[in-house]
């Protein structure tokens, strides 16, 4: 049994309202950026307040707090990319 050859083409302009979700992608892309912004700042505190004051864990969690903040930084950054070349590759399943 054959199925009928399915096509997908994704289009920003197919639909109404498509504009509005760009908006609003571009928009919690911003507001995740400035989190990731203020973790990084708040982890760099404790991490100085901790290794200031010898207190070894607080000192641990504000470095895991800074590379968290960076590596959700990196991810929100690569989320394009990665979606488009993931999409790309599934295209190219038979």
């Amino acid at each position: 049994m054959e199925f009928a050859g399915v096509t997908l083409t994704p289009s920003v302009s197919a639909l109404p309202g498509a504009s509005v979700l760009q908006q609003l992608a571009n928009g919690l892309g911003a507001w995740a950026l400035i989190g990731s912004l203020i973790a990084l700042l708040l982890g760099a505190v404790m991490w100085a307040i901790g290794s200031h004051t010898q207190n070894m864990h607080q000192s641990a969690a504000g470095r895991r707090t800074v590379v968290t903040s960076l590596i959700a930084a990196v991810l929100i950054g690569a989320a394009p990319s990665l979606i488009n070349f993931f999409f790309t590759t599934g295209l190219k399943v038979h």
